[in-house]
């Protein structure tokens, strides 16, 4: 049996959010918060091509061959395999290698092979977490040695400068971004249309680097150059950084609008600067190219103009430093819902807007790795290097998924979808093994971190489910305990709430309680809090209760992915239960589990370790569930795992 009630406030954000507001209104909007992290590569991306950890030769051969593999990049990644292609894998209208796994898994159910997509999205979203530290690191470190193009005299003051915005960007989070991201798109607007304007100054000068366009001067560099114009493409596909956040993003403002903001305006504005940059090189005498490449950017605007532009794309760096930050608040919070990580302490920085969220724990670690990035590797060169492993794997991950997806959901027939898959397994590959050889140079970084988290969200999970398993082995049936313990326990006023991870059983905090104080309440729930596969649930179907007979009521309260989990809010729904729930008339039971050495562990004593490490630091059930501080009991309980 569910109860339906009015939309909750969360509903009724997802309405606003998903769109009420014009289409032309919300694609304004994702220019601000969407197109940051993609936006700002031109700052550093063409020149680590030429001046990076594999230099090339600075004439018109090189210089077309590159432009012409941004050019295609972005249109075959970018345009083609997200925009077009991913964006269509909505769940619900979420998007993210986790939704898409979410997607996967409950069009294919609980198939052999369904573990290995499972897999591949948790490897993802543990790559995402490197992607979220290095992307702030390098965005803002690269915009502020724009002033040693300005001075060259400034360049001692890069680090201190770099390092206090960023340490300001992450203390700035627990006040959210509600009234900062009001300017974030006007300013975004005006650094587009600026990336714009620089590239068609020079494009006009030099209107023959247009010739790029033609795909065969990117193979005409292969052909030349063969092993160079391979490793180059470690630095190219710097060019497309973040266009795996585009897809995390989808659900702020719907597929329909961000398209619109990238084939009406983002793009053509990167394209633009990215072929002024390439126009203003072949401009110049190979002296003054040579000087020019080590910061083509900012060399672009005439003189007078570059500070203002090292002031412009600081702030444009710092917004997309902010989206990465929140978008890894994000993805943990589904990491969390679908069982991946521990609970930890979610605060809403916004009255109205439930996805605006702040994780202190996820805060402080980014920052400190960020701060430790900018010390070891002390210029935006070097953090290139440990930049494109971290994208580039995630995408071609998603590309594997993609495969699954097509076959298996969508069931594309095989002669339509393998084509599709090996074109972008062969680019994304391409790209990524490209990076692989950069491993030394700072590529280390992103794996140790994607491998550190992969292991710490995938022993969670193993914990888990073993926990589980050995607690339902001794779980006593609801039914026999409500008719044997019925007469044999004093019962007294009120409500007796107990939290129960499992919809079967006895919560040991029942048995204990009942063993200890040897009362029960008047009315009995057992509480089970489920997160489905989607990123929303209908208030509609939030409530599902069962009358046991005698006083006791099992209850589920369904919750999305995406959404908080408020337990008192949800028990406002649920009126069938016993009558309504009176907060102070109500109690909650809560069972605290410490984990026993096993003789026969379930998974190696060091992961085992690891998850009794992460179960004593996660946070309470009380804190998650939103229960009233005075209203809850807790009662320890010991299993092996």
């Amino acid at each position: 049996m569910s109860q339906s009630s009015a939309p909750s406030d969360q509903a009724k954000s997802t309405v606003a959010n998903g769109h009420g507001a014009s289409k032309a209104a919300l694609a304004f909007g994702a220019i601000g918060v969407v197109f940051g992290d993609i936006g700002t590569s031109p700052i550093y991306a063409f020149r680590e091509t030429f001046a990076g950890h594999n230099p090339l030769a600075i004439d018109q051969l090189h210089v077309f061959g590159v432009v012409s593999l941004i050019f295609w990049s972005m249109t075959l990644i970018v345009s083609i395999q997200y925009v077009t292609i991913l964006m269509r894998a909505d769940n619900k209208g979420q998007g993210g290698s986790l939704a898409l796994v979410a997607l996967i898994s409950r069009s294919i159910g609980k198939s052999k092979h369904s573990w290995i997509a499972v897999l591949l999205g948790v490897f993802a979203t543990s790559l995402f977490y490197g992607d979220s530290m290095i992307t702030p690191a390098i965005s803002v470190l690269s915009a502020v040695e724009g002033l040693t193009v300005v001075d060259h005299r400034l360049d001692p003051l890069v680090i201190p400068i770099a390092l206090a915005l960023l340490v300001a960007l992450f203390i700035l989070q627990k006040r959210g971004t509600a009234k900062v991201a009001a300017l974030f798109a006007p300013v975004m607007v005006v650094y587009f249309s600026v990336l714009a304007t620089l590239g068609v100054s020079h494009i006009v000068q030099n209107p023959e680097i247009l010739w790029a366009l033609n795909p065969w001067y990117a193979v005409q560099f292969f052909l030349t150059d063969k092993w160079i114009a391979f490793l180059a493409l470690g630095a190219v596909v710097l060019a497309v950084t973040g266009s795996e956040a585009l897809y995390l993003d989808m659900g702020h403002f719907g597929r329909g609008p961000m398209r619109l903001s990238w084939f009406g305006f983002v793009m053509p504005c990167l394209l633009l600067n990215y072929f002024g940059q390439g126009a203003m090189i072949i401009g110049l005498d190979p002296v003054a190219a040579k000087e020019a490449i080590k910061n083509p950017f900012f060399i672009m605007a005439p003189e007078y103009l570059r500070l203002p532009l090292v002031f412009l794309a600081t702030i444009a760096t710092f917004i997309a430093s902010q989206a990465v930050i929140t978008g890894a608040f994000s993805i943990t919070r589904q990491a969390i819902q679908l069982g991946f990580v521990p609970r930890l302490s979610i605060r809403h920085t916004s009255e109205t807007e439930a996805g605006q969220i702040y994780i202190p724990a996820i805060n402080w670690a980014l920052m400190i790795a960020v701060i430790l990035l900018v010390l070891t590797f002390q210029n935006s060169s070097n953090l290139a290097a440990a930049y494109g492993i971290a994208v580039t794997g995630a995408v071609t991950i998603d590309t594997l998924l993609m495969a699954v997806l097509m076959l298996s959901v969508w069931k594309w027939k095989w002669w339509y979808a393998v084509p599709v898959v090996v074109l972008f397994l062969v680019v994304d590959g391409a790209y990524f093994l490209a990076n692989m050889t950069k491993v030394t140079d700072g590529g280390w970084f992103p794996l140790a971190v994607g491998l550190f988290a992969f292991t710490l969200l995938t022993t969670w999970a193993r914990g888990r489910k073993l926990m589980r398993d050995r607690m339902s082995e001794v779980a006593l049936p609801i039914e026999i305990f409500a008719k044997s313990a019925k007469n044999s326990a004093l019962r007294v006023p009120g409500t007796a709430i107990f939290m129960a991870s499992s919809t079967a059983g006895v919560p040991s905090a029942l048995l204990h309680n009942i063993k200890h104080n040897k009362v029960l309440h008047e009315r009995v729930v057992i509480l089970t809090v489920n997160i489905e596969e989607v990123p929303y649930v209908d208030p509609v179907d939030r409530c599902e209760y069962h009358d046991l007979g005698d006083g006791f009521y099992r209850a589920i309260l369904h919750y999305g992915f995406m959404e908080s989990t408020d337990v008192p809010a949800g028990l406002k729904q649920m009126r069938q239960c016993g009558g309504e729930f009176d907060m102070m008339q109500t109690s909650f039971f809560l069972s605290r589990q410490t984990l026993l050495p096993s003789k026969k562990p379930g998974m190696p004593v060091w992961r085992e370790k690891i998850f009794a490490w992460m179960l004593r630091n996660s946070a309470t059930a009380m804190d998650f569930f939103k229960l009233p501080t005075n209203r809850v009991v807790e009662l320890g309980s010991q299993v092996e795992i």
